[in-house]
């Protein structure tokens, strides 16, 4: 029989093979436990979140390391506020201890405990705590509660067995819930395990008679509290309470990290989507389960403006001086249109297409509409004779507006959809904006949209004119018109 054709070697073990060619294979898929890798990352997100793959931006880790700050404020001022309580609560309470004991470790941990805190707040409010100075702090925070329970078998001249019945362990607790205002679920296992820990050197201290005085066990728990005697598994349960509570607290702190990083990402997510689309838009995108549903149908305003000789101005000038211009123009205008209600549906160019009503539904989008002619005339005479003034290039705005029905939704490929309104009357608005270069003025409306603005309470800031029987480039009828200004 030939090498390659040879059995797979026996192990040690009877009944059982060994092939390492095909032991990587197995141990890739389903690990040393012998559980399915997708079984265990289904477990770890069941356990941890959902966990956020994309890399952190820099802003995004700069917003959480900000709450982390301010959150070690919190926790410093906390600790200011406890030694206080504590401080007051020693000084006006009856001492359970002889007067004529010398030692007193109380107001000398508390005063230790103080002057630290204090230090701790001056360097979060100048954000310099460092890592390696968080995690002193956590070791400290323990170590003195720890030395303060040790010390009182001195206090009291009694057996360090007297220290384990003390209630001031509770206080553990206290210093590890207040790891977890970090959102950093080490320093709650840090302070945990130094509670664990130090607990259970105070009960080997105390087993082992290393203070000289030998213990004496129960198994009796009667004995155990009336007595200076010690019972094994009081204090094995302590140990393991003050573990599992710092695995809960952890875990849930593991959590709700994942939240807090997907909300912080989120948060600078729609920050940007409002920059791209209309903030009606934006908001129903945030707020829905799918795309934006369609209006079809709906009746809403359409308004156009559009700068005036703006493609000859765009070969005598430097293309840092156009853009400089179109960005001027759109700032002098966009906060006009959301002030009335409007939604930029797109820029073209030099122009701005906007809708009243198509976004968010609006009981007087035609009002709306003319409102925002109005100020726009206005906004863009003084724009024009501000750069005349200063000797910049001055070019004049056209617009115009109509209601009528409209389809509002996505368009596009469904890898690059676009939100958008379309239907007959943004093509008539269009062609109104172009028709105010032939009829000689800056604004124009229908008159049908007309009489309904005035029907949703709009009323003319100036005498408007009527122009009955218009013409329209690309409009099979004829078109009744008013000029909302001149």
């Amino acid at each position: 029989m030939s090498a390659s054709t040879a059995p797979p070697a026996a192990s040690g073990k009877q009944g059982t093979i060994s092939n390492p060619r095909l032991e990587p294979a197995v141990l890739g898929r389903f690990g040393r436990a012998g559980l399915p890798k997708r079984s265990m990352a289904k477990l770890a997100e069941l356990v941890f979140g959902r966990r956020v793959h994309a890399a952190l931006s820099e802003r995004v880790r700069r917003r959480i390391e900000q709450q982390q700050a301010a959150s070690e404020i919190i926790i410093g001022w906390i600790q200011a506020c406890a030694v206080i309580f504590f401080a007051v609560v020693y000084a006006i309470s009856p001492k359970a201890f002889p007067p004529v004991i010398r030692f007193a470790p109380v107001p000398w941990t508390l005063s230790i405990y103080a002057m630290f805190t204090a230090a701790r707040i001056v360097l979060a409010y100048r954000g310099r705590l460092s890592r390696g100075f968080l995690t002193v702090s956590v070791v400290v925070d323990i170590g003195v509660l720890m030395i303060t329970i040790w010390s009182f078998h001195l206090q009291y001249g009694a057996p360090p067995a007297l220290y384990l019945k003390a209630p001031t362990l509770m206080y553990v607790f206290i210093l590890i819930a207040l790891r977890t205002l970090r959102f950093e679920p080490s320093y709650v296992l840090l302070a945990g395990g130094c509670a664990a820990v130090g607990w259970l050197a105070l009960f080997i201290y105390a087993a082992a008679g290393l203070s000289g005085a030998a213990p004496t066990f129960t198994h009796n728990y009667v004995d155990y509290v009336t007595s200076y005697k010690i019972l094994g598994g009081a204090e094995i349960d302590k140990i393991l309470s003050i573990l599992m509570v710092t695995a809960i607290l952890a875990l849930s702190l593991a959590r709700a990290r994942t939240l807090l990083v997907a909300s912080v990402a989120e948060e600078f997510a729609v920050s940007d989507l409002s920059r791209f689309f209309a903030p009606e838009v934006a908001k129903q995108i945030r707020g829905s389960e799918a795309m934006v549903s369609h209006c079809s149908g709906c009746e809403a305003a359409i308004l156009m403006t559009d700068l005036r000789g703006f493609t000859g101005l765009s070969g005598t000038v430097s293309a840092e001086e156009l853009i400089a211009l179109l960005a001027e123009y759109q700032s002098r205008l966009v906060p006009v249109i959301q002030h009335h209600g409007g939604s930029i549906d797109k820029y073209l160019g030099d122009g701005i297409l906007a809708s009243f009503g198509a976004v968010s539904p609006s009981p007087g989008y035609a009002a709306d509409l003319c409102r925002a002619l109005d100020e726009l005339a206005a906004t863009a005479r003084a724009w024009y004779l501000e750069r005349q003034q200063t000797g910049l290039p001055a070019p004049a705005v056209g617009m115009a507006g109509a209601v009528g029905n409209i389809v509002f939704g996505t368009v596009g490929h469904e890898t690059r959809p676009e939100y958008t309104v379309i239907g007959e009357v943004v093509n008539l608005v269009a062609k109104l904006e172009k028709h105010t270069k032939t009829e000689r003025v800056q604004a124009l409306t229908t008159r049908e949209s007309y009489a309904r603005a005035l029907e949703q309470g709009y009323r003319p800031v100036q005498a408007v004119e009527e122009r009955l029987g218009r013409s329209i480039e690309g409009v099979a009828h004829t078109v009744d018109l008013i000029v909302l200004a001149q």
